[in-house]
This record gives C-alpha cells, sequence and structure tokens, in this order.
C-alpha cells in the first residue's frame, strides 16, 4: 500500500528544575522516575483537551539504566503517571542525546501512521547514578586501539578538542561561559524559565521537606576572573574547568509529540514542527564535534542552509564543544541567536534529558521570534556521536499547516 509520511509537531514541553548531583543536592533523596513522572503528569494536566487514551507511546530515555532509572523506564513512569495500561512505553539509551533520540524515534512513529501522539523525555539522577556506574567497556576498545583511552571520558575528549583547534582557547571558553551565565540570569528575571518548569516536592535527610521551583546550578556574578582560578582536572595545565563546562545534575523532562492533523482535531497548540534531523558518529576521541557534521547532514536532507537557521539551541556540554560549532559555521561566539536563554554551562545537563530542554526553551523563543522560520536543536555525544533535529517556526508568515497544504494540493 503506498504511504504518505505525516507532519509531525512539538506540541508541549516541560522540565523539573535541574539540581546539583550529590548529597547536599535538592533531589538527594528524591526517585529519578518520580522527576520524570512529574513532568508527564504535567504535559497532561497542561493540556486537557488531550484524552488520556489518545496518547500513543511513551518514550523515555536515561543513560544509566538501572535502579529507579531502569526496568523500561517508559512503560512504568506512563503506568505511575496515570496513563491508561492500554498506552504501552519503552526505554531508550544515547548517553546525552537520549531525549532527543525518544523525541526522533517517537515521531518517526506518528509520521509512519503507527501512532498519533506520543510522549518523550528523559532523566538523569547523576548523584544516585554516576555516569558509567555498573558498565563493563569491553577492553579490546582500548587494547586492539578502536579508540584511544581518552574517548571514554568526557573531559579528556574535551581537552583533546582544544589541541585539535588551538584557536578555541581558554579565555574564550571562559568568556563564553560567563556569557551563558549572564543569559540565564536574564531569561529567569524576564520570566522565561519559568513557564516551563515543574515544581517537584522534596525530602532531605538534613533539609526536610521542600520545593523545587528553580536550577541549583547556576552560578549569577561569574567573572572570567572568577574562571581563571578553577583547577583544569582533566589535565595539568588544561583549558577545560568545572566553569567552563555543564556539571553534574539530576533533572527530567518530557514533551507531547502528535501528527499536525491530529493536534489539530483536538485543539492542540502546534509549537515547532519538524523539519528533519540526523545523528553520525565521529571519533570519539573528539565527541565534542559530532554538531557540526550532524547539523550539516540535517541541513542536507531538509535542503537548508545554514543561513536559514535563525535560532540555535546547542548543549553547552563545554564551552569548547560549542565553539568549534560556531567556528566552523562562521558565527560569532556572542551570536544572540545562540542560546538565548543560556545553556547547560548555566543550567545544568542532567544527561538523557537535555535534548528536550533545548527543544522547549527553542519553542517559547519561536514565539518571541515570528521573523525566525527555522531553528535548531543541537548536541554532542558520548563515545564519538552528534545530534541535531531542525524545526520550523510555526508563527512565521510562511509557514502552512500540513491540512491547508493538502487542500491546497487536491
Amino acid at each position: 500500500m503506498p504511504r504518505t509520511l505525516r507532519e509531525v509537531v512539538f506540541v508541549d514541553g516541560v522540565r523539573t528544575p535541574f539540581g546539583k548531583a550529590g548529597d547536599k543536592g535538592i533531589y538527594a533523596q528524591t526517585r529519578a522516575d518520580d522527576l520524570v513522572i512529574r513532568c508527564i503528569r504535567e504535559l497532561i494536566r497542561r493540556n486537557p483537551q488531550l484524552p488520556k487514551d489518545r496518547v500513543g507511546e511513551v518514550a523515555i530515555a536515561a543513560t544509566t539504566q538501572i535502579g529507579d532509572q531502569g526496568l523500561t523506564l517508559g512503560r512504568l513512569a506512563s503506568l505511575l503517571a496515570g496513563l491508561p495500561n492500554t498506552t504501552p512505553g519503552y526505554s531508550i539509551d544515547r548517553m546525552c542525546a537520549g531525549a532527543m533520540t525518544a523525541v526522533t524515534t517517537a515521531a518517526s512513529s506518528i509520521a509512519f501512521g503507527a501512532i498519533d501522539i506520543a510522549v518523550a523525555g528523559g532523566v538523569e539522577h547523576m548523584g544516585r547514578h554516576p555516569m558509567g556506574e555498573g558498565i563493563d567497556p569491553n577492553p579490546r576498545i582500548v587494547s586492539e586501539r578502536i579508540v584511544d583511552q581518552t574517548a571514554l571520558v568526557m573531559g579528556k575528549t574535551a581537552e583533546n578538542l582544544h589541541d585539535r583547534f588551538p584557536q578555541l582557547t581558554k579565555a574564550r571558553s571562559d568568556a563564553y561561559a560567563v556569557g551563558s551565565q549572564n543569559k540565564l540570569q536574564a531569561a529567569y528575571a524576564a520570566g522565561k524559565i519559568q513557564p516551563d518548569l515543574v515544581s517537584v516536592a522534596t525530602r532531605h535527610k538534613d533539609l526536610g521537606f521542600g520545593l523545587a521551583t528553580a536550577d541549583e546550578p547556576p552560578r549569577p556574578g561569574t567573572t572570567i576572573e572568577d574562571l581563571g582560578l578553577l583547577k583544569t582536572p582533566f589535565r595539568a595545565h588544561g583549558n577545560v574547568t568545572a566553569g567552563n563546562s555543564a556539571g553534574l545534575n539530576d533533572g527530567a523532562t518530557a514533551c507531547l509529540l502528535a501528527s499536525e492533523e491530529v493536534a489539530a482535531e483536538l485543539g492542540l497548540t502546534a509549537k515547532m514542527r519538524l523539519v528533519s534531523y540526523a545523528f553520525v558518529g565521529v571519533e570519539p576521541e573528539v565527541m565534542g564535534i559530532g554538531p557540526v557534521p550532524a547539523t550539516e547532514k540535517a541541513l542536507a536532507s531538509a535542503g537548508l542552509t545554514i543561513e536559514d537557521i535563525g535560532l540555535f539551541e546547542l548543549n553547552e556540554a563545554f564551552a569548547v564543544q560549542v565553539l568549534a560549532f560556531l567556528d566552523h559555521f562562521g558565527i560569532a561566539d556572542d551570536d544572540p541567536r545562540v542560546n538565548e536563554y543560556g545553556g547547560a554551562i548555566a543550567t545544568g545537563h542532567p544527561l538523557a534529558s537535555s535534548g528536550v530542554r533545548l527543544m522547549t526553551q527553542l519553542a517559547r523563543q519561536f514565539e518571541e521570534h515570528p521573523e525566525v522560520r527555522f531553528g535548531l536543536t543541537s548536541m554532542c555525544i558520548g563515545i564519538g556521536m552528534g545530534g541535531t533535529v531542525i524545526w520550523e517556526n510555526p508563527h512565521h508568515a510562511d509557514y502552512v499547516p500540513s491540512a491547508d497544504f493538502s487542500a491546497r494540493k487536491a
């Protein structure tokens, strides 16, 4: 039977405030699965016109799939969030791009017609489950020189990126990091972050009960002089520090995806339309370069160029990784189109959850910038990969809903 792929839209996205990993963090005694369950419940609450039984799939990512992040988390979270027991679910792992992959995988099912609506997201409790906990990498990957040993330590791959591109200096990385902190502080002051945060009730053995309502990692007021005093833990006299990198964090995200026609049928607002996506592999030793070829591939698939992109949400695993992307495409370090609300250096990066944070922030920026037609979300991925998703702004004058487009063709 001939099939026509359907357009997929991003309807809504939410996240918990991100916390600092460790015994003193706000989520130290909070279960990982409860964080993502809270996000799913909030999506359902914010979209009352959506019948729960119309959700066809729940895809939830986690990098460390053990303990309260294991056992087919998408299915368990679906049940605990109050969706019907007829709603299936599954887990995803593509390290930092877990939630991004949950979105593209679920979106592909929608486009194919297997389902109409999906929930996709991710969670990482790095305080409870540090990256790499319980794993046993095959020693042949190093002994047979498939990768260098530095490929297995993300901070060392960032130092390698500095080596590969000597123009990406520590001074530039520190300046970029300060800019990220300042942009997030300004976004909070303007009330741009809060609409998509879901409060989380917390319990701490020392601090008692609480309510998480804002991100814990940001350091407003950080200066370049402050960053210059920090140690370089991955290499003596190196370039990568805690100040120009994302931290170790806890948090969760979730979003609602739908066929554009079904969204219109149910009265769900389309905040973005999926244009194209791409994942690529790169040398694991310089995994931070991954967003460059991923973006080139996604642009080629869409028939676009970098000049067509008006907004960028780039995951700031390390400042040097973002700078490598900007240099490649001839974009200034302080270009206002890039990470308008700040990025992971300030906000935090709970690994598998971060992809949906990028998308949710891009959707907000599309509302503020109807003059921008296309934007992208992109991130580097551990063990040498990159991922990019390109989105179209429904507020742009040239946007044509798929139902209207079909009617015009007829």
